[in-house]
């Protein structure tokens, strides 16, 4: 009956924007109370309780359908009664958990617009984004009550503040007090599928961090995508490595276990604390980043231990290396596989692959040079490649799009694709172009479409990013392509090719971050090891042009998934050694 009711929302939606109902609530959070109707007293979260004690079995703070429903209806409800209005820009600083999950359906019901910022980026890019949006109020724990207190100067609009702890000198309410004012039953509140709903924050790989404006539609959508094409049913069990999957589980009524770790860090989980989550609760999904799965298999492989109840891995936020999911194969159910959705925060899901698809078929090819196959698009989604320009778009009118093999920029167009960024006309310009029935968005992704055949559908390579291609006087040179070629010498963790030098007259670079344990000691063993990376390089046509091989100790990556280089920070370390 849980899958019937699962399969009935789609189709509601499906028959909702087929005719056009414009004026429908449209609001992710109704599915969890059809859920919480439907298995009241189902797990819907449990969340570890304390260190993991060896020997003893850990304890869990645990909720259920049907009181997660009216723990976040009685804080919607207690947020009006503050008075907290329509749209208002509320920013959430909450730790993973229990009450994390529950306050975001609480803020999606209650008609606000919440701010969803990476800790982990810094506080200099963390304050600078929270002064973008004009937050009108927070929802967080002391710690960020107590440094928004300090720039206090930055953030005067501030008024409707909600503490989830203990409150100190600052004033307002704290969450205890907003659900003792609020009630139980669910607010009678519409929210239209273009309202706002959310603000997140990309992760700043390409330039500063943006905000992208989430409607209810989008929210709505991805749930629709990812439970359809992944045939997620209800009544599995999840652990999240990223806590805002934890909303789309409890929208799909699969059992969310919050794991023991920082999310901000995922390279650094404890993958005891992972093992000990799947073993206490016989997990079926798990969502991660390719480097909390490269920690957790490199254990699993080193000391044999495995995770048999898990039959579905999701990994994103950059392409899984084939050892990873080879790893990852190994270790799971038998009859299970990885799974790698593609996309943005500005647009996800897109597309999506199967390990078994990347190590029968396309892993070899990547290894050849022609970038890194993302998969099939979702049936939402359509998309076309068009050709490199780093000028606006303003109409589709105005597109030249490339013919089938040829690298040019992606651009896709569907539900979940968010329509603006906050406060940023500039990245509007770049990167939207307008349509007769709406808009398209430029992915910023370089790559190209590869035509369906009897044993696959149409799917997009990879082959970097717009802003990370080499303009030499010779061509452009992209740098997935050629960092997976040179990926492929023994000792080689990842690579970074940059252009060093003005647009069109760049030298190549090619920066080598060596494995764990085989950084190359001495000048004469770096000297070797350089030469070797010359070798190859010469070896292959896309990497030929390649003047300067550099080694580097840990290449600078993103924190939210520790995979995304950062090359803007490598051209000048690299023109200061060349």
């Amino acid at each position: 009956s849980s899958q019937r009711l699962f399969k009935l929302l789609q189709r509601n939606q499906a028959m909702a924007e087929s005719s056009g109902a414009k004026k429908q609530s449209v609001n992710v959070a109704h599915r969890l109370a059809q859920f919480a109707a439907e298995m009241p007293d189902r797990l819907a979260i449990a969340a570890p309780l304390g260190k993991r004690n060896p020997g003893k079995k850990r304890r869990y703070d645990e909720i259920t359908f049907a009181e997660l429903e009216a723990d976040s209806n009685r804080i919607a409800s207690g947020l009006q009664k503050l008075g907290v209005p329509n749209g208002a820009r509320i920013v959430l600083l909450v730790r993973p958990g229990i009450d994390f999950i529950s306050l975001v359906f609480a803020l999606l019901k209650s008609g606000v617009t919440m701010v969803l910022i990476d800790p982990g980026m810094g506080r200099a890019n963390l304050l600078s984004c929270l002064e973008e949006v004009k937050p009108e109020g927070f929802v967080a724990i002391p710690l960020a009550h107590a440094v928004r207190c300090l720039f206090a100067n930055r953030f005067k609009s501030a008024k409707h503040n909600v503490t989830v702890g203990r409150r100190y000198f600052w004033g307002g309410s704290t969450l205890d007090q907003v659900r003792k004012q609020g009630d139980p039953k669910a607010l009678k509140k519409t929210t239209a599928a273009s309202d706002p709903a959310a603000i997140i924050f990309t992760t700043g790989s390409t330039g500063p961090p943006k905000g992208v404006l989430y409607s209810h539609q989008n929210f709505d959508r991805q749930v629709t995508e990812i439970g359809g094409r992944y045939e997620i049913e209800p009544g599995e069990i999840d652990l999240p490595g990223f806590p805002l999957f934890g909303l789309f589980n409890c929208a799909m009524g699969v059992s969310t276990i919050v794991p023991d770790m920082d999310p901000t860090r995922p390279a650094d989980v404890d993958p005891e604390n992972i093992l000990e989550a799947v073993r206490d609760w016989n997990i079926t999904q798990s969502f991660g980043s390719p480097a909390l799965w490269n920690t957790v298999s490199r254990y699993c492989e080193t000391h044999q231990k495995t995770l048999p109840t898990i039959r579905r891995v999701l990994s994103a936020g950059a392409p899984v290396p084939p050892d990873v999911l080879e790893r990852v194969k190994k270790i799971i159910h038998a009859d299970g596989d990885m799974h790698t959705p593609y996309g943005a925060t500005e647009a996800l899901p897109l597309a999506s692959i199967s390990a078994n698809e990347i190590l029968n078929e396309t892993a070899a090819r990547t290894k050849r040079g022609e970038g890194v196959c993302v998969g099939s698009r979702f049936p939402g989604i359509e998309w076309r490649i068009i050709r490199i320009d780093d000028k606006p778009i303003a109409d589709v009118a105005d597109v030249v799009e490339e013919p089938v093999g040829v690298i040019g920029e992606l651009m896709v167009k569907g539900a979940v694709v968010t329509s603006t960024y906050v406060n940023r006309p500039e990245a509007n310009a770049l990167h939207k172009v307008a349509d007769a029935d709406g808009f398209w968005h430029r992915m910023g992704d370089l790559g190209y479409i590869e035509e369906a055949t009897a044993d696959h559908a149409e799917r997009f390579w990879f082959c970097g990013r717009k802003a990370h291609r080499l303009q030499t006087a010779a061509g452009p040179m992209f740098t997935i392509p050629c960092e997976a070629i040179m990926n492929t010498h023994e000792k080689t963790y990842r690579s970074a090719l940059v252009g060093v030098g003005a647009p069109g007259a760049q030298t190549p670079v090619l920066i080598s971050e060596p494995l764990k344990g085989q950084l190359p000691e001495g000048e004469s063993a770096a000297e070797a090891y350089l030469e070797e990376l010359k070798t190859l390089a010469s070896e292959h046509e896309l990497t030929r042009p390649v003047e300067h091989f550099l080694i580097h100790p840990s290449l600078p990556v993103d924190i939210r998934h520790n995979s995304k280089i950062f090359r803007e920070q490598l051209v000048d370390w690299a023109a200061e050694r060349i």
